[in-house]
């Protein structure tokens, strides 16, 4: 390993596809689906071609996967937060003083009317989720019911054998 000149800023980490399919759980195809669907920026590339990742793409993947996995979210419902996430990061640009206010305000109104999407997308399912707890709740109570009527009925069938 070389070492930095003084006052040099060390070059950020970067991750074959290999590596990060390994660290993320998903194939390095999925990787490339992700690229192909806009939810991953293109990533760097090697001279021979290879892709290499950053840090910020094994979080971007990591974050999608939860969206999937957890909520159930769609493709097309994570761009929509994935690009939200992105307009989030751009925030610090309304702060921006080169910025006419009018623009500053359009980017935050962009942002607000996509985060309400959001919220309204997570909402919805957070209801049907809250319905099929309970539905599930009101069966799970019923079958245990059912369970101790036949154990009963098992007990009171050994008695009367026995007497």
């Amino acid at each position: 390993m070389t070492a930095e000149p003084a006052g040099a800023t060390p070059k950020p980490q970067r991750y074959q596809i290999g590596e990060v399919a390994e660290r993320t759980g998903v194939t390095q195809r999925t990787l490339r689906f992700y690229e192909e669907k806009g939810l991953l920026d293109p990533p760097e590339r090697m001279e021979g071609g290879f892709r290499l990742y950053s840090e910020d793409d094994i979080n971007r993947v990591t974050y999608i996967r939860r969206l999937q996995e957890l909520l159930g979210f769609t493709l097309s419902e994570i761009k929509e937060m994935v690009d939200a996430e992105e307009e989030m990061q751009q925030i610090a640009a309304t702060r921006r003083p080169d910025l006419a206010l009018s623009e500053r305000v359009e980017r935050v109104s962009t942002l607000v009317a996509a985060l309400s999407r959001q919220l309204e997308v997570i909402e919805h399912k957070v209801t049907h989720l809250s319905a099929m707890k309970e539905e599930l709740s009101a069966k799970m109570t019923r079958m245990q019911a059912r369970r101790e009527e036949l154990l009963r009925q098992i007990a009171d069938e050994r008695r009367k054998t026995k007497a």
